[in-house]
């Protein structure tokens, strides 16, 4: 675990020697007005002596605002931040916990220090949700949270020291909550390890990420901390004999090579070792990058020589080796990585960077000094582009409205686990793993999204809801008019599935005319359950209304057509309907018997005749939530059809005294056989492609029957699939209709295709 601060110079009193602690502070940072930190001292020591009473929790067990406040302006030192930053981290503390009122701080500091505290104030609220507070229990509702989200980035975006700030005190925090109870080191450490420690891997504050990383795995998984840790410590020694030898050897080959650098032993965290382990289900011993080294030289053009050297003395490992100065990562890291085969075979990392990347590495946003545009510096882009990410998750927030979207999108946009596109310039863009094309076009830009016919991946045409992997390049083939299809809404075929892309679409169908998505989704309905084998005349749509929260039908397929209601609630809807209809108690009177409704073990119920056996009819094959009726057999019970079953109504014209009613029972994962008629076109790995997708949904092919046309190059498969619900039923025939060749996927009805 790295350490970033130093001790506080204390007397043997126990006080601390303050003017000691400014002179350290001047050596780490340049300080304008050292009398104005001086005076923030006092006034932090001030109201610490002052007032004895904690008024908020998180104050407990600590070493008091004043030494809280030292302890976070040496982490700002650190980070190279100016005057007015170090005077507002003094201070916090002691605004936080009311022992210093903000009116006094304003007059005696000025409006802009008083405005960096009310932004780290604001930002603060965003742990409310998990940390309970004493006299504010803000366990409230979901648009309060959403509001504080939505503060802490507006102040993020107007100072970026803000954020700083706060990750300052977070990480005095975690630090100081050692002493706390085993419920208060959860709490905090679950807020750090979720929201700050992403953070700062964004604005590529390196140190101090892996600091509240490790340390936040302490208190979350104090078990596996300590078996990786005692690890570490029984080969520590050597470890570190190995990379002395590894250290000398190097320094030596770049002094021969006239490279003027320094070659030190790197260490391995703690929390990444578990997560390597984790994510690549291997044991301690197969972690080869425990011994590391870092290369730092002056010029970029030192570090291609310097690899060069490394690999002329050993063998490199393939497919380990990772060129982030010609490409970036996202925020802003600059770095050569390479695994070789060392002394003795040994496996050792190695990282080669300049000084200036170094710097950047650790510090990150903070090697720019840019704040409200006063930086002129060259590389400030990637400051920008961190502002602009933050401006973002802004935006999409508008477009959502007050919906737990929000935080969904905000935590997904945090995580390390995400994706590396190239776009057809080169240019690097982060996505969220799972991303498709037209995500990529929406991240892009909101109009290319709009505007997406297609899609290539280095240089080949992909299907728009093809899975985009780390390294691709991909271009996006676009229209001359906006033109989103509603079918990017629809869950299972899988187009969109980042949240600010499908909020994109969304919210463009939502200004298009009433009428338009009225009709648009009166249609899907209609055609969805026209493939389903639905019949319309038997479902009260009103009721279905009712269920959706809509109070009328137009209202609804209005809804459906802009995005706002999925067609799956609709179907759900209908099923319910239908079942609830078929068991209504009513219907026993008019049966001339009195007999006990038997429930059968297909999931059907025999009325007025007890103890039958009871076969679903394979000419129409009926799923639950289906019209169905019975006829009594010869011998094999009483065979169960769809109403509109063609075979049925033959049945029932010439022997209606056969006829009885039947209705679905209640029963749990009962399955039913359904017949599915596909068209295609003739191709290799046809059958093969349905298949899969079969076994993806954990669907079971009880038949299936292939005729091939060779004359008109047609294949038509007719499936025999087991079937729980009307809603997998749809789900499956969407995911199959996406199949390249197919042309037409819908349930057979009455054993007859259409």
């Amino acid at each position: 675990m790295v350490k970033v601060r130093q001790d506080q110079p204390i007397r043997d009193d126990g006080s601390v020697d303050v003017e000691l602690w400014l002179e350290r502070l001047q050596d780490l940072t340049d300080i304008d007005d050292i009398d104005a930190v001086r005076r923030a001292c006092d006034m932090s020591k001030q109201a610490q002596k002052n007032t004895d009473e904690v008024e908020d929790i998180w104050a407990e067990n600590t070493e008091g605002c004043f030494r809280t406040g030292l302890e976070m302006a040496q982490i700002l030192a650190d980070l190279h931040q100016d005057q007015e930053s170090i005077i507002a981290a003094i201070l916090y503390r002691a605004v936080r916990e009311r022992k210093l009122p903000m009116e006094r701080v304003r007059k005696q500091f000025g409006k802009p220090i008083a405005q960096l505290i009310m932004g780290v104030l604001q930002m603060a609220a965003i742990g409310s949700r998990k940390n309970p507070r004493i006299d504010d229990n803000v366990l409230g509702s979901d648009t309060t949270q959403m509001d504080n989200l939505r503060k802490m980035l507006v102040a993020m975006i107007d100072d970026v020291r803000v954020a700083l700030i706060k990750i300052a005190e977070r990480t005095c925090a975690i630090r100081g909550v050692k002493n706390g109870s085993r419920r208060k080191r959860y709490l905090v450490a679950r807020e750090v390890f979720d929201i700050y420690a992403p953070l700062a891997h964004r604005l590529g504050i390196g140190h101090i990420k892996w600091e509240l990383e490790d340390l936040s795995f302490r208190y979350l998984k104090p078990n596996d901390y300590k078996h990786i840790a005692n690890l570490l410590d029984e080969k520590r020694l050597d470890r570190q004999d190995y990379i002395d030898q590894i250290v000398v050897r190097l320094e030596s080959e770049l002094e021969n090579a006239n490279i003027d650098g320094e070659v030190n032993g790197r260490a391995k965290h703690i929390y990444s070792i578990w997560r390597k382990m984790q994510r690549k289900n291997i044991e301690f011993s197969q972690v080869y990058d425990v011994r590391a080294v870092r290369i730092l030289v002056p010029e970029s053009r030192d570090c291609y020589a310097a690899l060069g050297i490394v690999h002329s003395l050993w063998r490199n490992i393939p497919h380990e080796f990772d060129d982030y100065i010609a490409s970036p990562k996202p925020n802003g890291y600059r770095s050569l990585h390479t695994a070789v085969f060392g002394l003795d075979g040994k496996v050792l990392e190695i990282q080669i960077r300049t000084f200036d990347m170094h710097e950047e590495a650790e510090l990150g946003v903070c090697a720019h000094h840019l704040y409200k545009g006063t930086d002129t510096k060259s590389n400030s882009d990637a400051y920008e582009d961190k502002i602009a990410w933050l401006r973002q998750v802004l935006e999409w927030h508008d477009d959502l409205g007050e919906s737990e979207g929000f935080g969904e999108m905000l935590r997904g946009d945090v995580v390390q686990d995400r994706l590396y596109i190239f776009t057809p310039d080169g240019h690097v863009i982060d996505m969220p793993k799972g991303a498709t094309p037209i995500d990529f076009a929406y991240r892009v830009h909101t109009e290319i999204g709009h505007r997406c016919r297609g899609a290539k991946i280095n240089g080949r045409i992909v299907p728009l809801n093809r899975r985009l992997h780390t390294g691709d390049q991909v271009e996006i083939m676009t229209g001359s008019e906006e033109r989103p299809r509603r079918d990017w809404l629809n869950m299972n075929l899988g187009f969109v599935t980042t949240p600010r892309a499908r909020a994109k679409v969304a919210h463009w169908f939502k200004f298009q005319a009433k009428e338009q998505n009225a009709d648009a989704g009166r249609a899907m309905v209609i055609k969805e359950f026209k493939r389903l084998a639905i019949d319309l005349d038997d479902l009260n749509f009103s009721k279905i209304c009712d269920d959706v929260n809509y109070k009328t039908i137009e209202d609804m397929y209005a809804a459906l057509g802009a995005g706002d209601l999925r067609l799956s609630q609709i179907i759900n809807s209908a099923q319910s309907q239908i079942l609830a209809e078929d068991v209504d108690e009513q219907l026993d009177l008019a049966l001339p018997s009195h007999h006990e409704t038997e429930v059968r073990p297909e999931g059907v119920k025999v009325r007025g005749v007890g103890n039958l056996l009871s076969t679903m009819a394979s000419c129409c094959t009926p799923v639950l939530g289906d019209q169905i009726a019975g006829y009594i057999t010869q011998g094999r019970g009483i065979s169960v059809h769809r109403e509109d079953c063609s075979n049925f109504i033959q049945l029932q014209e010439k022997e209606p005294e056969r006829i009885i009613e039947v209705d679905w029972g209640v029963s749990g994962e009962t399955t039913y056989p359904v017949d599915i008629f596909i068209e295609a076109f003739d191709r290799p790995g046809l059958l093969r492609d349905v298949m899969l997708i079969m076994a993806a949904e954990n669907v079971n092919i009880v038949a299936a029957n292939t005729l091939s046309d060779k004359r008109e190059n047609m294949a038509r498969l007719t499936l025999t699939v087991e079937i729980s619900s009307l809603d997998l039923l749809g789900r499956v025939m969407d995911k199959v209709n996406q199949i390249p060749n197919v042309m037409e996927v819908y349930r057979q009805r009455s054993g007859i295709v259409r």
